[in-house]
């Protein structure tokens, strides 16, 4: 899990991250899921290569984690509290509350080759 320090007062509350100091990496790439809709998921992959790291910024979701040995299951509902996923972990996205946002912060740009979509394949390249 990555805390990411919080300042609150008498208006609000504001979050923030900085690259290599609360985020374990450069960043290299942002992009945010919405509008999912009900019993849709995202991610469903690992990445080879890439790391991220992920947190809401509206409403809640649930993150399934597996590394090939042991999975965990979290409860994403805090925009101040992110998850770090490094690469070769299996990572899901589900039960998305309506309205939820998801923003990922990526090590990599975009290369379609870094994905590993088939659970199998993920298994054999951990091996």
């Amino acid at each position: 899990m990555v805390q990411f320090p919080k300042v609150s007062d008498v208006r609000g509350c504001l979050a923030f991250g900085e690259g290599e100091r609360h985020i374990p990496f450069p960043i290299k790439r942002i992009f945010w899921t919405y509008d999912i809709k009900d019993g849709n998921m995202r991610g469903d992959h690992a990445h080879r290569t890439c790391e991220m790291v992920l947190f809401p910024i509206g409403g809640s979701f649930d993150i399934e984690l597996d590394d090939g040995e042991k999975t965990a299951l979290l409860h994403m509902d805090d925009p101040s509290l992110g998850v770090y996923i490094p690469p070769l972990v299996w990572c899901r996205l589900t039960n998305f509350t309506k309205n939820a946002a998801c923003i990922s912060l990526a090590s990599e740009e975009y290369r379609s080759e870094d994905y590993i979509h088939d659970y199998e394949e993920f298994l054999r390249i951990k091996d």
